[in-house]
């Protein structure tokens, strides 16, 4: 009987503590304005695009370029050889190292995104700084290439609704990826690399790679034609996405707005 006496003295003291807790934060929540307390609550996760809805066969190839920069001709000789036209998301830090890749880039046709000025994850950031790392990368890109910019991946993907907002007010569109390669990944095989694209791709999925790695480069014709062979076209992200009219669902995926 002691130890049951004991047991249950030990629960009313949990049970009590936690409704001081409950009452603690009514009182605290009492003295937040009834317009703020409705934000607080009514705050929706915002999310960049992550896959189009669409009604054919289409992928879109981007690149991430944040370090070296030795294989861009061979990606470009190889995208050219398969008539495919990529995105490219470019640092502005690698861009001024290497405006001439950047060039090589965009007089190629594709698409050329910003990936921020000095690859922070954005999400650890404040609005301010959040701001001015997509406008210093943007008018680098501006200047380099002559023409603007309105696509924004932020590295790692990394994201928060400071920085989908942020993005957004400065005109651009945030884009994550649904397909990840893992090119990047230490170790890791052309045919494993080959392998993820292959099983995972859908009409409307946003593929992931990097530049200077040991297996992009050259395992990208395998790529391209092994999906060429399932019929998917090969469209840059600026042309994919939907401009307006459009809502995204939970998973990141973009579609048209119905009538």
């Amino acid at each position: 009987m002691k130890v049951i006496v004991i047991r249950f003295r030990r629960l009313t003291l949990k049970v009590t503590l936690l409704g001081l807790a409950f009452l603690a934060i009514l009182v605290l929540l009492a003295r937040v304005p009834v317009p703020q307390l409705k934000n607080v609550f009514s705050q929706k996760r915002q999310l960049p695009i992550y896959s189009v809805d669409v009604s054919e066969k289409m992928v879109a190839l981007t690149f991430d370029c944040a370090w070296g920069a030795s294989d861009i001709p061979t990606i470009l000789e190889e995208l050219e050889k398969e008539e495919v036209k990529a995105t490219f998301f470019i640092v502005g830090q690698w861009a001024e190292k290497y405006p001439d890749a950047v060039m090589q880039i965009a007089k190629a046709g594709h698409d050329i995104g910003n990936h921020s000025y000095s690859h922070l994850r954005m999400g650890a950031l404040d609005a301010g700084k959040v701001k001015s790392e997509i406008e210093l990368c943007g008018k680098k890109l501006s200047e380099i290439t002559g023409k603007p910019v309105d696509l924004f991946r932020p590295p790692y993907g990394d994201y928060n609704n400071t920085v989908i907002t942020t993005a957004e007010a400065l005109g651009y569109y945030t884009i994550q990826w649904d397909v990840d390669s893992l090119d990047w990944k230490p170790g890791i095989s052309r045919e494993e690399i080959m392998n993820r694209i292959l099983s995972r791709v859908r009409p409307g999925s946003i593929l992931l790679f990097h530049n200077d790695t040991p297996h992009t480069a050259a395992v990208l014709p395998d790529i391209i034609r092994a999906l060429k062979k399932a019929e998917y076209k090969f469209i840059p992200v600026s042309r994919m996405i939907y401009r307006d009219d459009y809502t995204i669902d939970f998973t990141g995926r973009q579609m048209k707005k119905k009538e």
